[in-house]
């Protein structure tokens, strides 16, 4: 549909409302209801939006640490949040509720915290290059036979997964849910989030889906939407859909893999596919591939950001634990893959289900692009066999607070996404792991009270 086209169908929408909404740092939908003449009143010069939404966590807790942007200190002012009529879908599941995204760009503190602002910020890099980067994120994440009240009864222990068993790619176990994986095939591609494949994974109630690629910013956008949708669509069955990264320390993790390729101006020829060279990789390939592992130690949180997320990144867990690469390898951070032009991508296995799709392809593209303007080579081989094994790979950062200070500190980081981002960023992060530090866990109650 013409921008005009959408216009005209919000005035003859019958329910007279729309929903719109925006990403905080870490991710989580942020948004509101409104009319649709109040749309139509705002499409021109945005709508004023409470800047707290860049001040506060995902519990909604202000920021201990000095985030400067926003605060007791500025009063909490309106910042000018603007509707992307792009992004217009209904809501299959809402009775086809009009629904459009948000985000800040234009406004002064609003765009330096808006994860949604930053990447097209990147995105535009990529397009003064010559480039179109086609990106699409796949997830994984667990279903349990729960609901937010059932779970907080519990103390959110022991939740009980939607089937039991380790169930890997099963026929049976999608079977015994069918209505619900139907729902989530059927009604997430009518929200325009196509699906090209949905299975379980190893584990009780973990299911797997890849997202049909798209340009870079729709590639975020239906990753975003994906999460939401899931959770919204599992709770009309009775299921609550969790993307936490490692819920369980004897099951593996959930990741959130990111897939993406530059293509030339016209999308008709994969710049990363070469017939004739080693791997089928160009030396654009190869330039974007060396920035991303080049970068990678000094922007973890952009793909790993939370506590839990480096709880998944361990040896033998099905996620990377060193700066490395591979063919069709899926024990390194970089897996290089397609025997054809169209497939020919780079998967970025670091990022896990509880990244910020809009924070991890921003800095994964920007890291490219790096790569690619100041041609850095490939230098580190490939990694044949079992990366956990090869101790000559340096291994990532191993928890969020070690993350967040060397990026704090870094100035290539800074030089990628923006000081401003940086410094706001890499305090929310901080925030983040002093509200674990000081948290007594249930792990510190049977080790110590008892013996100590």
């Amino acid at each position: 549909m013409t921008l005009s086209e959408i216009q005209s169908y919000l005035q003859q929408s019958p329910g007279g409302k729309v929903k719109f909404a925006f990403t905080d740092i870490d991710g989580v939908l942020r948004g509101k209801m409104i009319s649709v003449q109040k749309l139509l009143d705002i499409l021109d010069n945005g709508s004023g939006f409470c800047d707290v939404v860049f001040g506060w966590d995902v519990h909604d807790q202000l920021y201990e640490t000095p985030v400067q942007l926003t605060g007791w200190h500025t009063g909490f002012p309106d910042q000018t949040c603007r509707i992307d009529l792009q992004t217009f879908r209904n809501i299959p599941w809402q009775h086809e509720l009009p629904f459009f995204l948000a985000d800040f760009s234009g406004s002064p503190a609003g765009e330096t915290a808006c994860p949604r602002s930053l990447l097209k910020r990147v995105a535009a890099r990529a397009q003064e290059m010559g480039y179109v980067p086609r990106f699409a994120q796949e997830f994984e994440w667990f279903n349990f036979s729960e609901t937010p009240g059932s779970l907080a009864d519990k103390g959110h222990r022991q939740p009980e997964p939607l089937t039991p068993g380790m169930f890997g790619y099963s026929v049976l176990r999608p079977s015994q849910h069918f209505e619900y994986n139907r729902a989530l095939f059927e009604k997430l591609t009518a929200f325009g989030i196509p699906i090209e494949g949905l299975h379980t994974e190893t584990g009780p109630g973990v299911y797997e889906a890849a997202i049909h690629h798209d340009t870079v910013l729709n590639a975020a956008d239906k990753a975003v939407l994906f999460k939401a949708g899931v959770k919204e669509i599992a709770a009309q069955y009775g299921i609550m859909a969790s993307f936490m990264a490692k819920w369980n320390q004897q099951l593996p993790g959930c990741s959130g893999h990111l897939h993406q390729s530059l293509w030339d101006a016209a999308q008709q020829h994969n710049l990363f596919y070469d017939e004739a060279a080693p791997h089928r990789m160009t030396e654009l390939m190869q330039h974007y591939v060396a920035g991303v592992l080049y970068a990678l130690p000094h922007l973890m949180p952009m793909y790993a950001p939370t506590v839990n997320s480096y709880k998944r990144l361990v040896k033998g867990a099905w996620a990377p634990t060193t700066l490395s690469w591979g063919v069709e390898n899926r024990t390194t951070a970089v897996r290089i893959i397609g025997s054809y032009e169209k497939a020919a991508r780079v998967e970025l296995r670091v990022p896990g289900s509880d990244s910020n799709p809009y924070l991890a392809m921003a800095a994964s593209l920007a890291s490219g692009l790096y790569g690619i303007r100041n041609k850095i080579p490939l230098r580190l081989k490939a990694t044949e066999g079992n990366a956990y094994a090869q101790e000559s790979n340096l291994p990532l950062p191993g928890n969020l607070a070690d993350a967040t200070h060397a990026m704090q500190q870094s100035g290539l980081a800074k030089e990628l996404l923006g000081e401003a981002f940086v410094d706001h960023f890499t305090q929310t992060r901080l925030h983040e792991w002093k509200q674990f530090s000081e948290a007594v866990t249930d792990w510190e109650m049977r080790r110590y009270f008892e013996i100590i």
